[in-house]
């Protein structure tokens, strides 16, 4: 976006994010000023400006949360779709360098472009720019990529910096002895925090949901809609409270017992309950 006058000797523009100004005339003539001049504060050209920045910023949030959820969700994505949104720099930036994965599970690797053809360009794990053209790809949520740790040291080798966090997510895969009854990991319970409402604020800060006395996540795990929930103590309790087991449930609602939870739904539910715990009160001292 260009310079647009803005009352007498200024111009205004929209420069990483924020409203800038200069002056048109004098000494300073074509220079940058370091702060808005106060005549311009309330110029309409500066709110249209603001509300404009407020806006991208909105878009900008909502691409990212769109292709977090793609990713979580392994969902397949049209290559088409991709091609139409990339000119969109809120769009690219929150798609450019995810993990790709097309028709071939072996087509893996760092998407770079997007073409208005519907060709992806993507970076292999041989550091070869590979052409792509598949109908659909994926974006893997991590705890599903077999080359997880070589994907990991590829992209520290090329500076790699995911806008949404993919591939230093952290995982958890599901042991594989577990008891056809067990229906809860108890090995985030028991972390303190001083109120319900602090727990329920970290738990709404990183994103998820609080319902009733639970703190969620819905997943869509190989077609199948699961919910994992940890137990956060009653609405409106507000003395000391302590985190619970972790359960999750499928659409209907039924608790599954642990055999029954995938790969996606049990790596996102830890991740769920591992960051609340991170914030209970840990005692100092030696009775500590």
């Amino acid at each position: 976006m260009g310079w647009l006058a803005a009352g007498d000797g200024y111009e205004v523009a929209l420069i990483e994010g924020r409203v800038a100004a200069r002056a048109t005339a004098g000494r300073a003539a074509g220079r940058q000023l370091k702060s808005l001049p106060k005549a311009l504060r309330d110029h309409p050209e500066v709110d249209r400006l603001r509300r404009l920045a407020e806006w991208l910023d909105r878009h900008a949030a909502s691409c990212v949360a769109q292709v977090d959820a793609w990713m979580v969700s392994s969902l397949p994505v049209p290559t088409e779709l991709l091609a139409r949104v990339w000119p969109d720099e809120a769009w690219q930036s929150a798609l450019r360098d995810l993990v790709v994965v097309g028709d071939d599970p072996d087509e893996v690797g760092f998407l770079r472009d997007a073409t208005d053809t519907g060709e992806l360009r993507v970076v292999d794990l041989d550091g070869e720019t590979v052409r792509l053209s598949p109908r659909t790809v994926t974006l893997p949520h991590p705890v599903l990529l077999q080359d997880l740790e070589e994907l990991r040291e590829f992209a520290a080798e090329l500076g790699v910096v995911q806008k949404v966090e993919q591939i230093h997510r952290a995982t958890w895969r599901k042991p594989a002895e577990l008891g056809e009854r067990d229906s809860a990991v108890k090995e985030f319970a028991g972390g303190s925090f001083d109120s319900r409402f602090g727990l329920a604020a970290r738990a709404t800060s990183l994103g998820y949901r609080v319902s009733g006395g639970y703190a969620t996540c819905r997943v869509r795990d190989a077609g199948r809609i699961t919910e994992a929930a940890v137990w956060i103590g009653e609405p409106y309790w507000d003395d000391d409270v302590a985190t619970g087991d972790l359960r999750w449930s499928d659409q209907d609602g039924r608790t599954l017992a642990l055999r029954e939870v995938g790969p996606v739904a049990w790596s996102e539910g830890m991740r769920m309950a591992a960051a609340l715990y991170a914030g209970r009160r840990v005692e100092e001292g030696k009775g500590a």
